[in-house]
């Protein structure tokens, strides 16, 4: 069986999302353009880590072009994003392995999200050979969403994302752990609960 790709070159929409409520919610990245949708199922820290890079990766895009690169400084307002996810969630795979990348020919933010594989080795050197042979099969490589993004598109992702995983449970102002609604035990209370 060949490798499955779902190829996304400027989609209509690409974002982070969330299901369920805060403290148990599942956090996917979802593109679409016409009727066609894909979602991936990844971690939260997955999400803010994503973000996060590619704020510094346009960062530096725009450093090292003077300013010349079609890549705002802060995501526009005319495309910020809140709508829900597009429902019915189909979780195509989970995610495993992300990548970034700037076509400075194109001007396109790249991002690519491999599936999670598990794969036997007898030692770490053995994991790290089988996961580059891995990664680099074309023909039977594990499942991988590629977006492509303009600058302006990629900002308004990671500002949606970022916002996204800020906007769980609040933490506690003693221990800074997050609060469930119906509280916590804290720490720093010796182990007494602290309401909400």
């Amino acid at each position: 069986m060949s490798r499955q790709v779902f190829l996304y070159d400027h989609p209509e929409r690409f974002v982070a999302g969330t299901v369920g409520l805060p403290g148990r919610r599942s956090f996917f990245l979802q593109a679409s353009a016409g009727s066609r949708v894909t979602s991936v199922a990844l971690e939260k820290t997955q999400v803010a880590a994503l973000a996060e890079r590619m704020d510094e990766l346009l960062d530096e895009v725009v450093r090292r072009s003077g300013g010349s690169a079609s890549v705002p400084a802060v995501a526009p307002s005319d495309i910020t994003d809140t709508a829900p996810l597009d429902t019915p969630i189909e979780e195509e795979f989970r995610v495993g392995t992300m990548a970034l990348a700037w076509d400075g020919d194109e001007q396109l933010m790249i991002v690519e999200a491999q599936a999670l594989v598990e794969l036997d080795a007898d030692s770490e050197e053995d994991l790290a050979e089988a996961e580059e042979r891995l990664l680099q099969d074309e023909e039977n490589g594990p499942p991988m969403l590629r977006v492509r993004l303009t600058g302006a598109q990629a900002r308004a992702f990671a500002k949606r994302a970022l916002d996204i995983v800020n906007a769980g449970r609040p933490p506690c102002p003693l221990c800074s752990l997050p609060l469930d609604p119906e509280g916590h035990v804290c720490p720093r209370q010796n182990g007494y609960r602290r309401g909400a």
